[in-house]
């Protein structure tokens, strides 16, 4: 019998990247999102590229009445929770914000998983649990240690996790720890849509590639790194999305983190030039000081999901920043004129 899976946040850039291919493998979906940060518009079109019809419910899940609600109508039977402020600098100005939503929101889904009795969890996190790395790549091994709240609110969920297996063994939780997630979906009708200022630096790149904005900061000339600008792994999102798939397919009893990133790092500056290339477009930048509390290098050391989930990113930096661009070009203005 096919599986019905909630998807939290699935109207996000990577909930519905991963809604669409979980629909492509014939589970059924349940969307609840809040569209704080995201496009009710980006639900239709996930109808289309999925072929198949979801369940969309416009949800704050802080309110733990309305999460009952959605394991009462639906059959769930395991969650893949994306739903979550995600701003690092938004974070720093509004700790309690971020503490209140981030953690009462998925305090409120395990508790209801719990009572109706749903074990299986695939939660959204984040390379910013490891803070300031003390060896790279970076195996899932490492010493954690965020250093902004967002990234803490990361790692207290996943503590929240750890501890909810270790007392009930019924639990099967998969911890996933993205690295730089870019790229769209091949058809250009799905990509990143940020509200307002984008806080990435690709969804950056390609609205100075478009015309939106005049040009881009690069924050720090001065790294110790092969040209002075920041190194990052990035995975295109539809690599980040196969891996979502892979750990729900994968879980096992306990708690387990994987990091999903490709191993390989690029520079700010290889970004900028490679989205010249596949634009064809002009991108002009200023070098600023650097920011508090950035890094100069950030790899995935992915081994333990290539072993244990069977999944590995294959698509290289030109392909993500090509279908970024598809997506912009078609989009200029994001889901905002569609």
């Amino acid at each position: 019998m096919t599986k019905t899976i909630l998807v939290t946040g699935g109207a996000g850039f990577i909930g519905s990247h991963t809604a669409v291919e979980l629909l492509l493998r014939d589970y059924r979906v349940v969307i609840a999102d809040d569209l704080s940060n995201s496009s009710a518009k980006a639900i239709e079109v996930i109808k289309t590229l999925g072929s198949a019809d979801v369940s969309f419910h416009e949800v704050d899940l802080t309110d733990e009445a309305l999460v009952a609600q959605l394991f009462d109508e639906h059959p769930i039977e395991a969650v893949v929770h994306f739903a979550g402020l995600k701003a690092v600098g938004e974070s720093v100005e509004k700790p309690m914000h971020y503490y209140r939503t981030n953690l009462t929101s998925t305090m409120n889904l395990l508790s209801q998983m719990a009572q109706h009795d749903v074990w299986d969890f695939v939660f959204s996190s984040s390379a910013t649990v490891y803070g300031t790395p003390e060896q790279l790549p970076i195996p899932e091994s490492a010493p954690t240690g965020a250093t902004n709240p967002y990234g803490r609110t990361k790692l207290m969920i996943e503590e929240i996790c750890q501890d909810l297996a270790a007392a009930d063994d019924r639990w099967r939780i998969s911890l996933l720890r993205y690295f730089n997630p870019v790229g769209a979906h091949a058809s250009g009708q799905l990509g990143e849509d940020p509200r307002g200022i984008p806080n990435n630096l690709v969804p950056f790149v390609m609205q100075v590639a478009v015309g939106r904005r005049e040009k881009l900061q690069v924050f720090g000339g001065d790294w110790d790194t092969p040209d002075g600008s920041g190194v990052r792994d990035y995975i295109h999102v539809v690599d980040l999305a196969a891996g979502h798939l892979a750990a729900l397919e994968k879980l096992r009893a306990g708690c387990e983190a994987y990091n999903l990133g490709t191993g390989n790092g690029s520079s700010v500056l290889e970004i900028i030039g490679t989205a010249e290339r596949v634009s064809g477009k002009t991108i002009p930048y200023d070098v600023v000081d650097r920011r508090s509390g950035d890094i100069a290098t950030s790899l995935a050391d992915p081994t333990k999901a290539n072993r244990e989930l069977g999944w590995r990113a294959d698509r290289n930096l030109e392909a993500m920043l090509t279908d970024a661009w598809r997506w912009q070009s078609m989009n200029p203005m994001g889901f905002a004129e569609n």
